[in-house]
């Protein structure tokens, strides 16, 4: 295995060994000489992987005294921190996705905002087909083809918003949110809420009123929690019962 694999498999070890608890907080890690012994691994690829975990800030360097683990909320890596929220609070692991979903709100809005002023024609034209695409994924009853369309739906709106800075915050929240839309998406009725709402989202863009955008998008984000909430997590409403049929 090349050494640069050896060092990620190695970093995510060790943090899984942090979040397991082995080595817990404001803690020393063993000597390089030890990690790479029990890993059985280089001096070198120790030196790697614990550079990786300091890049997160999931570990710190003290001069003179060795590497001491940060408590997560020190962390810069947003997997990482997940992985330890759930772990470490598995009756919170439900509301993981919906702290996801609420960072996820701030951050889109603001997009669609931007988006209806800085849009182009093309963008405008790439949203229907998204919408589109979803439309006939749900007919199909295809997840995986409406989850991509989905996907693509959003980036178009980030794209259409013109700031770079912007799709580097989101990205890594989209990833981890993919398997949560899997999950939503097997849905039927969740389907139609998303289309509906995208439908309303692209409309708001193209007129050119970034109050409406920025509404729409937040009752969008704001239905997919709902959503989540009552066929995912089971934690909210349940969903109206279909008539039987009989009189």
């Amino acid at each position: 295995m090349p050494r640069d694999s050896l060092a990620d498999s190695l970093a995510d070890q060790l943090l899984q060994e942090i979040i397991d608890g082995r080595y817990p907080t404001d803690d020393p890690l063993p000597p390089e000489a030890e990690i790479a012994k029990e890993a059985n691994v280089s001096r070198l690829t120790v030196r790697e992987a614990v550079k990786t975990l300091r890049a997160k800030s999931i570990v710190r360097i003290d001069r003179g005294r060795g590497t001491f683990t940060n408590p997560p909320d020190r962390w810069t890596d947003l997997e990482a921190l997940v992985r330890a929220v759930s772990a470490q609070a598995p009756d919170l692991a439900g509301v993981v996705p919906e702290r996801l979903i609420e960072a996820r709100r701030v951050i889109e809005t603001g997009a669609a905002e931007l988006a209806t002023t800085r849009r182009t024609a093309d963008d405008l034209e790439h949203l229907q087909a998204h919408l589109d695409a979803m439309a006939a994924a749900a007919n199909n009853g295809d997840v995986d083809a409406f989850v991509t369309a989905d996907l693509a739906f959003h980036q178009t709106v980030l794209d259409a918003a013109d700031n770079a800075f912007i799709s580097a915050l989101l990205e890594p929240l989209s990833r981890l949110l993919i398997p949560a839309r899997r999950q939503t998406s097997e849905v039927g009725d969740i389907r139609r809420h998303a289309i509906e709402h995208h439908r309303a989202v692209l409309d708001a863009i193209r007129s050119g009123d970034p109050e409406r955008a920025r509404r729409a998008m937040h009752d969008h984000i704001d239905q997919t929690g709902r959503d989540l909430r009552t066929y995912v997590l089971k934690s909210g409403p349940k969903p109206p019962k279909a008539p039987s049929g009989r009189g």
